[in-house]
């Protein structure tokens, strides 16, 4: 019983390392199937698990990365502009978009959101200044102004000059303007009347006037008139607009008080019907009213006189431009009475021929 015992503690090791190098064998030379591996432990929360409130996810350790943008998102900064890379921006050759507190890229010109929102503040920074000294960038800039719309020029444009056949009185008009200064203020003199062959001028005013831009098509003016001819000499205050009306139709009004009290308006247009590129048809009318009488200077109250005209007129080029036409002058109410007192018809047909010019 001994001998027994002693053989079977000797064999019992054997026994119990013949099952675990089993286990541990590569079985694939006999052809079976690999091993499976073994299945990942599942996670403690799962984001479904998490959504009904069962349990909390854990928040994982943020990752080191060397991308800028990505940097960028993890630190709550806007990511770089595609259109603007760093390295451009670095040499000041752009400006990257950046996004504000709330997450919303900074939009410019027509990427602005519509509405009535004021305009953005111009750029205060000048990258030429990096580089240049300040003093002589801003003289630059200066000049660079002046010379795209601060620039002060002159212009003279003489509307009609033209020879009036009309019944037994021939005769010569003229109206024109000439001003100078910029874009927003300027000096301006307009002249106009009429002379009849044989008898010298009949009627003549000239106009001194500060004119100021009030608008993109339309300036104020504000100055003095002086009538001359044969007439009483009359001295007014004038103010009045002038500019280009919807559908192009070139309109001026004013308002004149004189020295004497006599209070009269006055408003007028003309419209270029183009027919070719050279050859306009220029259709015109001026109306005059008076507030009061003026025998002496031979105004009714009211409307006091009408003037349409069509005028067709070809430009040799845009500065030179020759014209015919025919005019119709009326005169209304007391003025027509006065003119009648005075030997003179109260209507009149003229038909006309001159040339218009500016430079």
């Amino acid at each position: 019983m001994t001998r027994i015992a002693l053989l079977l503690s000797g064999i019992a090791p054997f026994l119990f390392a013949v099952p675990a190098a089993a286990q541990s064998m590569d079985h694939s030379m006999h052809g079976s199937q690999p091993a499976a591996k073994p299945a990942p432990e599942a996670p403690a929360c799962t984001p479904e698990h998490a959504a009904m409130g069962h349990c909390t996810l854990e928040s994982a350790p943020a990752e080191k990365t060397s991308d800028p943008d990505m940097k960028a998102m993890d630190h709550g900064a806007p990511a770089s502009d595609p259109a603007c890379p760093p390295e451009h921006a670095a040499m000041g050759h752009c400006t990257p978009k950046s996004a504000g507190k709330t997450g919303q890229t900074d939009a410019t010109g027509t990427d602005l959101p519509a509405g009535d929102a004021p305009a953005p503040p111009p750029p205060g920074d000048w990258y030429a200044d990096r580089y240049f000294p300040a003093g002589e960038m801003e003289h630059a800039r200066h000049a660079m102004m002046a010379e795209n719309g601060a620039q002060t020029i002159g212009f003279v444009s003489l509307n009609l000059a033209e020879y009036q056949a009309r019944k037994g009185r021939d005769g010569f008009r003229w109206e024109g303007e000439a001003w100078y200064g910029g874009d927003i203020n300027r000096l301006t003199i307009k002249s106009e009347g009429e002379t009849v062959f044989g008898e010298g001028v009949e009627s003549a005013e000239m106009q001194l006037l500060y004119s100021r831009a009030i608008g993109p098509y339309f300036n104020a003016q504000a100055g003095v008139r002086q009538d001359l001819g044969p007439g009483p000499d009359r001295t007014y205050a004038a103010i009045g607009f002038e500019g280009l009306a919807p559908y192009w139709f070139e309109v001026e009004g004013a308002l004149f008080l004189s020295d004497k009290g006599d209070l009269l308006a006055r408003i007028g247009g003309y419209y270029d019907q183009r027919i070719t590129q050279r050859l306009i048809l220029q259709p015109m009318a001026e109306l005059n009213f008076a507030a009061q009488d003026v025998p002496e200077s031979g105004i009714g109250s009211g409307l006091s006189d009408v003037e349409l005209g069509l005028r067709l007129r070809y430009e040799i080029v845009r500065e030179f431009a020759p014209y015919v036409g025919v005019e119709w002058a009326r005169k209304v109410g007391d003025t027509a009475r006065f003119a009648r007192a005075d030997g003179d018809d109260a209507d009149s047909v003229s038909f006309v021929a001159g040339v218009k010019f500016w430079f």
